[in-house]
Parts: structure tokens; sequence; C-alpha cells
């Protein structure tokens, strides 16, 4: 198919079929469609009560803003920095939902779509776009929804995988040539992180198959992990250091089960010389979210090793990893996906990852979950726990036993007060 006979609109001509009332589905990711989010906040004077369904978004959203509070509402199933505000102070909520779980959600029509706005790579000579970085929930919204708007964008990686929609798929495409937003989660490391990825490393074993969350912690512990060999990738999220691990011939992909010898991701997050590296490589295969993040697939691979962080945890072992106190952080995600997964994995090790304490100095370890806040992974779920103090392994534990081991790798400063509190609860530790 030659790329001369697709015919491209102007973004207010492909946004004018949303109308007032309306659920519109926005990609995100670094895939967030910038262009014609800017532009569909030029029509919100046209425009009431839209109601804008995403997971993270990044770079500009300024339909969130405070001034469209009337026209637009955020219905967020994991809360990112740029919508953090509006949900939180009544122009959106939150949606709690494993991330494995979004695509039925469009496809059963519990959540039914619209429109869908999605940033693909420009057709090849079949007549094939590709969803590109972020794979993970938008592929099940271009299939469910009534009316998909697509920006083309040559600056997006054509990636492989369930990724790759025809051009017949899209009711209308838009041109645009814009950079991706892009993240270093390295430039956020501390010495903290440092501590928390030295324990990780000695706990990840040669030939094991990683799945990394989110943030600084994930990105210390993959730059921890150069001396490694013949580590797998099985994981909702694909950053630089993953890329990083390739190229020194650490990642070899294997000994998994499932896709040997391939990277298997839902999204990916990083700078342009990682999306320059996904770009047209069979090594990385673009999954949706609800295989990638299946516990049935996931558990199909040994040594499955996830690390994910959280907010806090209490002496119990009930981990809260998207809200503080009443506030909407981010989102449940992925979370109980692959701490699940990795424990019914032969030999997996899922792991709990935070800091000892906030950066106010208040410790992240304690007595009870703050007032207001929800627990994300369920006690009975946690495994090991790690801050920069050491390794807690609560699995089997009793309550005593736990409260104990957790005390131990709480900030000395907090100790004693946590000593306290369980001889309360308990009658002795």
């Amino acid at each position: 198919m030659s790329e001369n006979r697709v015919t491209y609109k102007t973004a207010e001509e492909a946004l004018a079929v949303i109308k007032s009332g309306d659920r519109v589905f926005i990609q995100g990711s670094a895939a967030t469609p910038q262009f014609l989010i800017r532009k569909l906040a030029e029509r919100a004077d046209e425009l009431r009560n839209v109601e804008l369904v995403s997971i993270t978004t990044y770079g500009e959203f300024p339909v969130a803003e405070e001034r469209y509070k009337d026209s637009f509402f955020i219905n967020s199933l994991f809360v990112s920095a740029n919508v953090r505000d509006a949900v939180n102070s009544g122009r959106g909520d939150y949606t709690p939902i494993f991330l494995s779980e979004i695509p039925h959600l469009f496809r059963s029509g519990i959540l039914p779509l619209d429109v869908a706005i999605v940033h693909v790579s420009p057709p090849d000579r079949h007549g094939y776009c590709s969803l590109g970085v972020s794979v993970d929930v938008t592929r099940e919204a271009v299939l469910s929804a009534k009316h998909v708007i697509a920006q083309v964008n040559p600056q997006m990686p054509r990636t492989h995988g369930d990724g790759l929609i025809h051009v017949k798929r899209f009711d209308v495409l838009v041109e645009v040539d814009e950079a991706l937003p892009e993240v270093d989660y390295s430039l956020r490391i501390t010495s903290k992180e440092e501590a928390i990825a030295k324990y990780i490393a000695e706990m990840v074993e040669d030939g094991a198959t990683l799945q990394m969350g989110i943030g600084a912690i994930p990105d210390a512990v993959l730059g921890s992990l150069t001396n490694h060999k013949e580590l797998g990738i099985h994981t909702e999220m694909m950053s630089n250091g993953v890329m990083q691990l390739v190229e020194k011939g650490v990642i070899t992909n294997e000994h998994k089960y499932r896709h040997p010898g391939r990277i298997a991701t839902g999204f990916i997050v990083g700078n342009r010389k990682l999306y320059d590296f996904v770009d047209d490589n069979p090594l990385i295969l673009m999954q949706r979210t609800d295989y990638v993040n299946d516990v049935t697939i996931i558990r199909s691979n040994q040594k499955v090793t996830a690390i994910n962080s959280a907010i806090e945890i209490d002496l119990t072992g009930q981990v809260v990893a998207d809200t503080i106190g009443y506030h909407q952080f981010s989102g449940i995600g992925g979370q109980m996906d692959f701490i699940r997964g990795a424990a019914l994995s032969p030999g997996g090790k899922p792991i709990i990852a935070l800091p000892s304490v906030t950066n106010k100095g208040i410790s992240r370890i304690t007595p009870l979950i703050n007032e207001g806040a929800a627990v994300t992974t369920t006690r009975a779920h946690v495994h090991y726990v790690v801050t920069e103090y050491g390794v807690a392994y609560l699995y089997g534990k009793n309550l005593r036993q736990r409260a104990k081991a957790l005390i131990n790798i709480a900030h000395p400063d907090h100790r004693e007060r946590l000593e306290q509190e369980a001889y309360k609860r308990y009658g002795y530790i």
C-alpha cells in the first residue's frame, strides 16, 4: 500500500466527531498524543462533560486544567503527575483496576468507548501502522471504540507484536511530526536507591526473568546487574536500563518459556536512544496487558523476579503503593499481577522495595497504614520486602514474626517506636 493513498485531515476536522457527554480514550505512556490533546482543549467552549479515560500519560495535558472543568472530566485508570490535581480536586476520579483487566472493561462494554485517540507510526507498504511504545490497553481501545482518531507521527517507533493495526481500522488520520516525551528515572537515584538495589541484585539469580516497575529503584536495580548472566525480561514496562543490559550481553532471554530470545513488554518509557533501539527491532515484542500481565502467562516462566515499589507498608505486611492517605497518587497498575505471578513461578521472587523513610524523615514502615490509604498488595501476597537496611522475608511468618522482620529493616531512628507499637498490639515480638 502506498502511503500517498492515505487521506489525512486537520486536527480540527478529526476532533469534530467528539460531542458533549462522550467517553474518549486517550493513549498514554510515551505515546500520549500531545498535539491532539492540545487541539481538543481548544474545543473546550463547545463541549461539556466529556469523559477522558487513560492510564499513565506524559507531557502536556491541558484538558485537565481547572479552567476546563466543565468541559472535561478525567477518569484515570492510573494517575500520573499531569492529572493528579484534577483527580484529587473533583475534576476527575480514579477507577481502581488491575492493568491486566483494563482491556476487558473496554471489550465487555463495562466501560464503552465512543472515541479513541491514539498515536501511531506511519503506515508501512502493507498499510499497517504501529501503536509504537504503548500497546498495553490501547489495542483493545482501538478495537472497541466506535470511532478511532490516529495521530500519525514519523517519530513514533514501529514496534513488533500486538500493536500492528491496519490503517483501515482508523476512521481519521492526522499527520504530525512531534518528539515523544522522554523520561530518565536514573537521574532520581540516590544513595538509598543504590543500597536497595545492591540487596536486590544479590537476590537475582542468573537465568532469572525480570519484571521491573516504574521509578528510580527499578532503574537502580538494572544498573546493579551488569555482572549477571542470561537474564530475561517479561514486564509491563521497559526503560533505559533494560536496553543497557541488552547491549552488555546480560539480557539474552534464553531461559524463558514464553517467547524465548525476546523481550516481552506492554509499554516503553525512556529517552530517544531507547525509542530508536526498539524501532523495527524484532527483539522487542510489544503485547497487550491482558496477556503480558496475565498471572498464568507470568508464572510459566521460571525464576520470575518481580521488583515493585511502595509508598508504605504496615507491620503486618500490607502494602500501600498508590495512595498517600486520602490522596490518590498513582494506581494499582500491574503490581498485583506480577507479585502473584512471581510467587507462583518456579523459583520466583516477588519483591517490594522502598526507602525506609520519606524525604521528610517519616517512616515508611508503619504500625498501621495511614488513614485514608488503600491497600494495593495484600499481606498474604507479600514475600520479600527490601529497604536500604536489608531484606525482610515475610512469607510463612505469623504476625509477630512479620513485625519483627520489618522493624529490623526500618530506619534506626524509628525502630524503638515501632517496637513499642508492636508490643501494644501483640504483647511481645
